[in-house]
């Protein structure tokens, strides 16, 4: 496979055409070699428009997505992200390249390593791993962009409060068979605004809380 001729393919017929016109974004993904971040049985399907099993029953997230979210949050120079699900390291190295410093953190031990290692094919890229539960009570810290990879079936509001005066928060709730995208924006100190994205479905996040079932 002629992967570089592949990856610009990615980006001009399933990346550009969904509206994703960001210049820096598409430099970014365009740069990145996604195919080191694909688990070796699927590698033939690095550059398709398809989510790839990573394991664990989660997925990488497919490339036209991944450059929608990028484009949402708008990640300057200057600002410092949290990413919720780091997966394979795809995503966590675009936000690397694109923002001052990157924070990403996963429950999975594997997928940080998997990760860690997968970055080491983008050393300017600018990240920070951990494993952690985004929801094990402590403090998230303070962030201008948060990004979080998996869906959650009912919204939760603590990762917007992490948001510093003008951050973008972007998130997928709902379940399946349709959920929504959606992007929040810190106002002040008690005001965000939410906004409607688009339609999407996604594997659920790691301890997310689900809607309660019927009682009878």
């Amino acid at each position: 496979m002629d992967t570089l001729a592949a990856r610009q393919q990615m980006v001009d017929q399933q990346i550009r055409t969904w509206e994703v016109l960001d210049p820096r974004v598409l430099d970014v993904l365009a740069a990145i070699p996604r195919e080191a971040f694909v688990p070796a049985a699927y590698r033939e399907l690095a550059f398709a428009d398809t989510p790839i099993p990573i394991g664990f029953g989660q997925s990488m997230l497919a490339p036209l997505l991944q450059g929608r979210i990028l484009q949402a949050v708008g990640t300057a120079a200057t600002d410092d992200v949290l990413e919720v699900g780091t997966g394979t390291g795809y995503l966590t190295a675009a936000f690397g390249l694109l923002a001052n410093s990157t924070h990403s953190i996963d429950i999975r031990a594997e997928f940080i390593s998997s990760a860690t290692a997968n970055l080491r094919v983008v050393p300017q890229s600018k990240v920070r791993l951990a494993i952690r539960d985004a929801f094990d009570g402590a403090a998230m810290g303070d962030y201008d962009v948060i990004a979080v990879t998996g869906s959650m079936p009912i919204y939760d509001t603590r990762f917007e409060k992490a948001l510093r005066v003008g951050g973008r928060l972007f998130a997928v709730v709902g379940t399946a068979p349709v959920m929504e995208a959606v992007l929040v924006r810190r106002v002040d100190n008690a005001e965000w605004i939410r906004e409607s994205l688009f339609e999407t479905v996604i594997d659920p996040l790691t301890n997310a809380t689900a809607p309660q079932g019927f009682v009878f």
